[in-house]
């Protein structure tokens, strides 16, 4: 899922709206590894002294902890600022084509130092 475009004038998610939605996310998907997983590991090595549902609830609750945590930072990454970069360029332009239907003047970057020629 792309990240959802910024837009720095009050019309876009916040970062912790952001963060809460890569961890309802990471939370989902780490339920259905650890009910895949530990439905596995039960099968295979048994249940132990807990019991099947119990341990079955550990597995699924543990992986959906990871996974949501892990996912709940790389979205707040993600969706840090980068005003001055390439990309942010382009999306700001694209948006602004959406926004007001006109099309506007190709981007046109520097070429970077890496492929100048030395002289």
């Amino acid at each position: 899922m792309p990240p959802a475009p910024s837009s720095h004038h009050g019309g876009g998610m916040s970062t912790f709206d952001k963060m809460k939605m890569g961890a309802i996310m990471g939370g989902s998907v780490g339920l259905c590894i650890g009910f895949i997983f530990g439905g596995y590991a039960i099968i295979k090595g048994g249940a132990g002294p807990n019991g099947v549902i119990r341990s079955l609830g550990q597995y699924m609750l543990g992986s959906a902890a990871t996974f949501g945590f892990f996912m709940s930072i790389g979205t707040a990454i993600r969706t840090q600022g980068h005003e001055g970069s390439p990309q942010a360029l382009v999306w700001e332009k694209l948006a602004r084509e959406q926004r007001y239907g006109v099309r506007a003047s190709p981007l046109i970057f520097p070429r970077p130092a890496a492929f100048r020629k030395q002289e």
